[in-house]
């Protein structure tokens, strides 16, 4: 009995001790777990909070195109720097409204502002300026950039990239190339920006041919196709064999091309955009604008709260902004470029040199500034006789900016209107 009891009491102190020890384990297993499910919530959240990025502010801007973004000309490249900044930053959104008639800007301006909700407008033609400065005074929140313009206030800029560098190498082209000595040049507005261009192009001719005079006719549109090929047909007609051009289409080249294949060589050179596939065996050279670098820029600043609108942003050659040639790839067609190297001529500064060297030369001389080189430079005179640039003077910004009279070289007055 006594063994019995013994036996019964030494289970009983088993069962009782795998009972505690169950239990420790249950615990340990559910503090094991509770403390692992906890370490996989914080993993999780942390992993959840990587993948969750932080919200980006937009900067939302529009751009009031006065001409059709397919115009392959100043639309088509502002679009292509609208293009480049978009895919440069993230954090922009864009719209556009192309063929705004400079008479319908302000209820564009509206639109975008009330509707669209646009944190910074662009107007990208000089006929826009006055309407910008009437939403600028109406939308005291919103930014706004106008090219070409001369007009700024607290929330309005002014931006420009000017080509006339770039005329100039154009005119030094056509003046060595000439056979008539009868420079053309189709012209949009009578504005100082294009008498600006004229003149450098009359300037650049008369480097190397004194002899060449500069003829213009004025279309009043600057995106006029039809316009463009009549003007461009009744100084071909006047005996020009050498055309440049401001109008936002290739209608000028097109015109030159054909004259070409039927045995005529008419040079003609690239605006804004490349254009010499428009005119293989027409085109010398031409001028492109790079707006990408520009919008970036302003852009950049906006967004980091550094942008300044008293200051107007103007660029050259030295920027990026002006660009040689009628294509990405050639500053010169090939197709031109041994009869520019034949033509030889002498100057003070490097005495017998190609044509072709003098044109490399002075670009290169453009990007390191206007202090190295500048087609205008004095002595220049208008083609009344009167001084205009001092001998040794070279033309304040402010004077190329005001720009309203022609040069010895180009015939004809400046139209009033």
């Amino acid at each position: 009995m006594k063994i019995k009891m013994s036996v019964l009491i030494a289970g009983f102190v088993f069962l009782f001790a795998m009972c505690l020890t169950g239990c420790g384990e249950q615990d340990q297993s559910q503090q094991a777990s509770t403390g692992t499910e906890t370490a996989g919530d914080t993993a999780d959240t942390a992993e959840q909070t990587q993948q969750v990025p932080t919200a980006e502010k937009k900067l939302k801007a529009g751009f009031i195109y006065v001409g059709p973004v397919g115009d392959y000309g100043w639309s088509h490249a502002h679009d292509l720097g609208k293009r480049h900044v978009e895919s440069l930053y993230p954090w922009l959104e864009s719209v556009i409204v192309e063929s705004v008639a400079e008479s319908d800007s302000l209820r564009i301006m509206d639109r975008l502002v009330q509707q669209q909700k646009c944190d910074v407008i662009f107007t990208t033609s000089f006929g826009y300026m006055d309407d910008t400065v009437k939403a600028a005074e109406k939308y005291p929140d919103t930014k706004f950039m106008h090219c070409a313009g001369f007009k700024r206030s607290n929330n309005l800029g002014t931006y420009f990239g000017d080509l006339y560098q770039m005329y100039y190498l154009n005119g030094i082209m056509a003046g060595a190339l000439t056979t008539s000595n009868k420079l053309g040049y189709v012209a949009a507005y009578p504005i100082p920006e294009l008498i600006r261009h004229i003149n450098a192009y009359a300037l650049g001719a008369k480097a190397v041919n004194p002899a060449a005079t500069v003829s213009v006719k004025w279309i009043y549109a600057w995106y006029g196709p039809d316009k463009a090929k009549e003007a461009a047909e009744a100084l071909i007609a006047e005996g020009c064999d050498a055309l440049a051009f401001t109008e936002d289409t290739p209608a000028v080249i097109e015109v030159g091309q054909a004259h070409c294949e039927k045995g005529k060589q008419i040079y003609t050179f690239s605006h804004y955009s490349p254009m010499q596939a428009y005119g293989k065996d027409s085109v010398i050279s031409g001028q492109r604008m790079d707006w990408g670098g520009m919008y970036a820029k302003i852009l950049k600043d906006i967004r980091a709260d550094t942008w300044d609108p008293s200051q107007d942003i103007w660029w050259l050659a030295k920027e990026g902004a002006a660009v040689l040639g009628g294509s990405p790839d050639d500053m010169v067609n090939p197709k031109f470029v041994e009869p520019l190297k034949q033509a030889m001529i002498k100057t003070e500064e490097y005495g017998e040199i190609s044509v072709y060297e003098l044109v490399m030369k002075r670009y290169d001389q453009m990007k390191q500034g206007v202090d190295v080189f500048d087609p205008f430079m004095g002595p220049i005179s208008d083609n009344t006789g009167d001084i205009k640039i001092r001998p040794g003077e070279r033309a304040s910004k402010d004077d190329l900016l005001s720009m309203m009279y022609y040069v010895d070289n180009v015939k004809g007055e400046i139209p009033n209107k």
